[in-house]
């Protein structure tokens, strides 16, 4: 009997991190995130302290869902890669593989459930107003 190799690779692909062996190229996969029963509000306020972050979860609520380079940054694709990983691994964002995108959006419902109120708060606050430097001189004199 011949077997169609082609066909066979063209249809699956590895996925020894995922699930230990093969699976269909057309199967959306959940990467591993954590229970939020799990995380702490600290890793979550870490994890929004940083402002590219912070922009990121900002870009994701707005959109909805978005891949790694539909996101529109002054970083680098593979910093934003980084980011999206310590989000989702401090329980804030959730990423799925489909095909070879991995596409990423805000948990909003259970991060409402385990810390109701605190994602829309931190998103809705206005950004603190900063002194330029030369107006606080003026007012020192």
């Amino acid at each position: 009997m011949w077997i169609d190799y082609f066909d066979v690779y063209r249809n699956y692909r590895w996925s020894s991190k995922l699930d230990g062996g093969w699976m269909r190229a057309s199967e959306n996969v959940r990467l591993p995130q954590p229970e939020l029963a799990h995380v702490d509000v600290g890793t979550v306020l870490q994890a929004l302290a940083d402002p590219v972050r912070m922009r990121i979860v900002r870009l994701l609520a707005q959109a909805g869902e978005a891949p790694c380079g539909g996101l529109d940054l002054p970083v680098q694709r593979s910093t934003v890669s980084h980011h999206l990983r310590t989000l989702r691994e401090s329980g804030l964002v959730e990423t799925e593989l489909r095909g070879n995108t991995r596409v990423s959006k805000v948990r909003w419902e259970e991060l409402d459930k385990r810390f109701p109120g605190l994602l829309t708060a931190i998103l809705d606050a206005e950004p603190a107003i900063t002194a330029e430097p030369a107006d606080t001189e003026k007012a020192e004199r």
